[in-house]
């Protein structure tokens, strides 16, 4: 049996749309993500989640539709790296994610690159 897909591509098309239920969070409850944003002292929060937002969704198409999917992938190491930050500033330094810590998301912007190496 032969597969339709490379494996890597599965794997930079999941990554991609893990950034779906990402976008939808913030953009469902902007109000909220701006509270968190201006906790981990991104300023003007507001604007930081619409950035934020717009910056996922095009990292998460690149990374599905194999549309420059090295930028799409630097895109989303930004976000995801500003997220760890974010979660390290709020929360303190705590790796693992049941204590709210960032090797979820470094984890996830690792194979977001590795995904787009040939």
């Amino acid at each position: 049996m032969e597969l339709l897909l490379e494996p890597m591509a599965v794997l930079r098309i999941l990554c991609g749309v893990w950034f779906l239920p990402h976008c939808m969070g913030k953009m469902r409850n902007i109000g909220p993500a701006s509270v968190t944003f201006a906790k981990a002292g991104f300023h003007p929060a507001r604007l930081f989640v619409i950035t934020t937002i717009v910056v996922e969704l095009v990292a998460g198409a690149g990374l599905v539709l194999n549309i420059y999917p090295r930028l799409a992938a630097a895109l989303a190491v930004w976000v995801l790296l500003g997220a760890s930050y974010a979660v390290i500033k709020i929360n303190g330094w705590n790796w693992r994610w049941q204590k709210q810590g960032p090797e979820f998301m470094v984890f996830w912007a690792a194979v977001c690159v590795l995904s787009t190496l040939d």
